[in-house]
């Protein structure tokens, strides 16, 4: 008999709502988090992943029977789970060693005795590798992208190499009485790369001369303003004319400054002022997204003219202002000679060249002329940049030097699997590089000056290369954003609080041709045409390559990332849309496929899946991209048990935006689909979908999930039943569609939910018939007393429950607002779950989670705790339904902080007041 996998917590119940509420928090963390080691796109909160990667494994109490026979015991225990993640997520605990051990022990409980190994094979910026190393699990990361594969060895493989080892720079290890960790590693980057920004400033500084104040003081510049230029297209005055965004420099209330331009002698000169009355609307820049005009005389210049004198490489540009350090202020010049002067240098003879990708949607600089990597940078920068590249060889053979002296024997290199001198060498140089390629995204030629927080900003503001008409040049061996050791600085705070132990494998390979057996797989792959990572990846990997050709020779081999295995679907690289559409959906079932045949089949995989608002209709349910991606799975021979919408915004917050509340991106659990699963019939379907959903949604709303997220983790229980099958069959012979599925799943979702109203007392049936019609508005009062009998109550009995009232032919619920008052549960005549849940979400939204607290052991010796969760969710669910934002905040606000509020509420219950019992709160969510 074929052994059935146990169930994991991940198939059954997450605390959705606290995971993605420090997911929410994480994004606003910069220093010391993972991802300020380099930059990389559409990485996953590791909050979210250490979530998904626990409950993954992690056995749910149902599948134990024989430890949790009872369901009340089973939602005790997954309760306690909960709690467990509900701390493993929080950012402050990420290495808290206690915590991480319970997860650990829990792990190990549900995989006899053993701690797993894991694979992501489109690790990316490797998020989950380093949540699994986290966990104490045995990391592996694949991807074909280098820059992915830095990424993941500097981040899992490096660390543990070189862990609690001294420094061995001369006088580092004097320091300090121990070195933990990898605070060793971490002291040698930044000494060596402290030595590499003298020695690169003793070599080229005069390329870089501070400015001239007042009085002949001097101040050392943050940024060198610049702005490209072409010729007018006047015939009658062909002048150099630029083409600027905004004259502004500064909107700094009582520190403005702005630029003046004017003519003199055929030539543009530039003029800093210092006051408020600076330009406005049309005249504040030359140019916008219509074109522009030329200084002067205003003669208008079109794009296309633009792009023609780009192409024939007639674009210059000018300095039009220098940005200082005052010490406690920006101070704001106008250029002189000298300093243009200074930014005249030949271009290097070996710059990290190579062409950009023809990919007109992703890159705009190429229309104006800009077609090879070293274009996008000054002159100025490739000598700098290529100066620090190479002294990140030579600050190698300095480490090597000094290991060898600190009585480290040599050793193989770092990628032939060392772990002595040379090997050490080539760890700390890789994080050089790191330093170096990190600082290209502010050290280029498409970097602008933001006005308001009067700071250069970087260029990666989103996973594109657009075109800059004027731009900012920072000073790369400087203290401000810009300067070398600030970035190595950056990544080395992220790099003390890595993990530094554990196993880890990371490889260069294409998903759809690896080996998988045994392993767990968790995977963010990438998505249609979301990102393209490659192309992106080239403008790091071009200096990396530079800098590491000789320590990471077999990874950085290619002159360029891998473009023609690459999973993404790129219409520009396979002719036409549907091109590209047919590749990727080929290769995505090939990979999952091929994963299907190895995986490790007692666990099951998830998949992420990053939700575009595009991809949702007016219904909020169909997605051509998610419906691929669904089908790819069930093709691919995938059964999917459960989906988890993420999101890294509070669900309130998108709904009081009137954003479609969507999750940022859905995890998707997965089994095998054994080869001789049945078909069934569209009938059967519904029907197994009738008796199944009811208690998948018992266990949702009882575990920690917001309103807002039920209909998307609804999707997953009816998925799953949909998936099991090896078809289902329409009523003419066809098969059923992705989308057909969806759409009846979503129904009889509606048709569950509304069943609960049978289990609510007849004021709550009433009430929520009423606010189903006619919201809190009035109506005919016979119309009530129609309702009101047939929902086995009457419209005194209502009243009397202080939830309704009839006058005057007139009638209507009591709103909200009109229950937010004092009330006592216990001494009042009539409660029903209605006025609990309502005064209870008024109370939320008006006093917070501690109001809410001391109101619930009272209302517990009334009606049903249980009840007025499921009422919150229904009346979320109804006003979702009439689009009544308003409503859909207070009841989502309400069922959200259900957990938190519990817990409050135990310290109310402890003391019992005159003739009331002392209440057990571990019967609503364990212990």
């Amino acid at each position: 008999m074929t052994n059935v996998p146990k169930k994991k917590l991940i198939e059954v119940s997450l605390p959705l709502e606290t995971i993605n509420a420090e997911a929410s928090r994480e994004k606003s963390i910069r220093h010391g988090h993972p991802s300020t080691l380099h930059l990389y796109w559409a990485r996953r909160p590791l909050a979210a992943a250490r979530a998904v990667l626990f409950a993954q494994l992690v056995d749910d109490p149902s599948s134990r029977p024989e430890e949790f026979p009872t369901v009340e015991e089973q939602d005790s225990e997954r309760a306690r789970l909960h709690r467990l993640i509900e701390k493993l997520v929080v950012w402050e605990n990420s290495n808290d060693e206690k915590i991480l051990r319970q997860a650990r022990e829990e792990i190990r409980r549900s995989n006899n005795g053993e701690l797993p190994a894991v694979l992501d094979p489109f690790a990316g910026g490797g998020t989950i590798p380093l949540e699994a190393q986290r966990l104490g699990l045995e990391a592996h990361a694949s991807d074909l992208n280098p820059l992915s594969v830095l990424i993941n060895k500097a981040l899992i493989e490096i660390p543990p190499k070189f862990a609690d080892q001294p420094p061995v720079f001369p006088g580092a290890v004097e320091t300090r009485n121990g070195w933990y960790r990898v605070e060793g590693l971490a002291e040698d980057a930044t000494r060596y790369g402290e030595w590499m920004r003298d020695e690169a400033e003793r070599r080229i500084g005069h390329l870089y001369p501070k400015v001239e104040g007042p009085g002949g003081k001097k101040y050392p510049v943050i940024a060198w303003l610049w702005a490209r230029t072409v010729k007018s297209p006047n015939p009658a005055n062909p002048i150099e004319v630029p083409l600027i965004r905004s004259w502004w420099l500064s909107k700094k209330k009582g520190k403005e400054a702005w630029i003046e331009a004017s003519v003199v002698d055929g030539r543009v000169v530039y003029q800093v002022r210092r006051d408020a009355d600076g330009p406005v609307g049309e005249a504040d820049g030359t140019i916008g997204r219509a074109g522009g005009y030329a200084v002067g005389d205003g003669t208008p210049i079109s794009l296309d003219y633009v792009r023609s004198e780009g192409r024939a490489g007639r674009i210059g540009k000018r300095l039009i202002a220098v940005v200082a350090d005052g010490g406690r202020e920006r101070l704001y010049f106008s250029p002189t000679t000298e300093q243009e002067d200074a930014a005249r240098v030949e271009r290097p003879e070996l710059v990290p060249d190579g062409e950009l990708p023809r990919n007109p949607r992703d890159f705009k600089t190429p229309n104006y002329g800009m077609t090879t990597w070293a274009d996008l940078f000054t002159n100025r920068q490739l000598v700098a940049l290529t100066t620090l590249s190479d002294l990140v060889g030579e600050a190698r053979e300095r480490v090597y030097l000094d290991a060898i002296a600190a009585g480290m024997p040599p050793g193989e290199s770092l990628q032939d699997g060392g772990q002595n001198a040379a090997a050490y060498a080539d760890a700390v140089a890789t994080f050089l590089a790191f330093g170096v390629s990190r600082l290209t995204d502010i050290c280029n030629a498409l970097c602008h000056w933001e006005i308001t927080k009067t700071q250069v900003r970087h260029l990666f503001g989103r996973q594109a290369i657009p075109m800059l008409w004027d731009f900012a040049e920072t000073m790369p061996f400087g203290s401000a954003a810009g300067g070398f050791t600030v970035s190595l600085s950056s990544l080395l705070k992220a790099l003390l609080r890595l993990p530094s132990s554990g196993a880890a494998v990371v490889e260069q390979a294409d998903a759809a041709a690896r080996d998988y057996t045994g392993l767990v797989i968790s995977t963010d792959p990438p998505y249609y045409d979301n990102i393209g990572y490659s192309d992106l990846s080239d403008f790091f990997y071009v200096w990396l390559r530079q800098s590491l050709s000789k320590i990471h020779s077999k990874t950085v081999a290619t002159m360029l990332t891998p473009k023609a295995e690459e999973l993404v679907a790129n219409p520009y690289r396979h002719g036409s849309k549907k091109g590209a559409e047919k590749f990727f959906i080929d290769g995505f079932n090939a990979v999952f496929a091929n994963i299907r045949r190895g995986a490790n089949p007692a666990v099951p995989i998830t998949v992420y899946y990053a939700y575009k608002q595009q991809d949702a209709s007016s219904d909020g349910t169909s997605s051509t991209g998610w419906h691929t991606l669904l089908d790819g799975l069930i093709d691919a021979g995938w059964e999917i048990t459960a989906t988890w919408p993420m999101r890294t915004e509070t669900s309130n917050r998108l709904l009081a935006s009137g954003t479609n509340a969507l999750a940022s991106s859905i995890v998707l659990a997965c089994r095998p689909r054994p080869e001789d699963s049945p078909a069934t019939t569209r009938r059967a379907f519904v029907a197994a979908l009738k008796s199944e959903l009811p208690e998948a949604l018992r266990t949702l709303i009882q575990g920690s999930i917001a309103p807002v997220d039920l209909a998307q983790a609804a999707i997953g229980p009816g998925v799953s039943v949909f998936s099991r099958y090896s078809r289902v069959r329409e009523a003419d012979g066809s098969d059923m569609s992705v989308k057909d599925a969806l759409l009846l799943i979503n129904a009889t979702l509606d048709e569950v939910i509304g069943e609960q109203e049978s289990d609510f007392d007849a004021d709550t049936r009433f009430a929520v018939k009423w606010y189903r019609q006619y919201g809190w508005g009035q109506e005919n009062s016979g119309i009530a007393d129609q309702l009101a009998r047939s929902s086995d109550t009457s419209i005194g009995a209502l009243e009397r429950g202080g939830i309704f009232e009839a006058k005057g032919g007139k009638a209507r619920l009591f709103s909200p607002s009109q229950l937010d008052g004092e009330w006592d549960a216990a001494a009042d005549e009539r409660v029903s779950v209605w006025e609990a849940t309502v005064r209870l979400a008024s109370a939320m939204a008006k006093d917070g989670a501690d109001r809410v607290a001391e109101l619930l052991p009272a209302i517990q010796t009334r009606v049903s705790l249980d009840a007025v969760k499921e009422l919150g969710f229904l009346l979320f669910h109804e006003a979702e339904k009439k689009r009544d934002t308003q409503d859909a905040i207070l009841f989502n606000g309400l069922v959200s902080a259900w957990g938190d509020v519990n817990e409050q509420a135990r310290r109310f219950a402890l003391v019992p007041r005159a003739g009331q019992q002392v209440f057990d709160f571990d019967d609503e969510d364990g212990d």
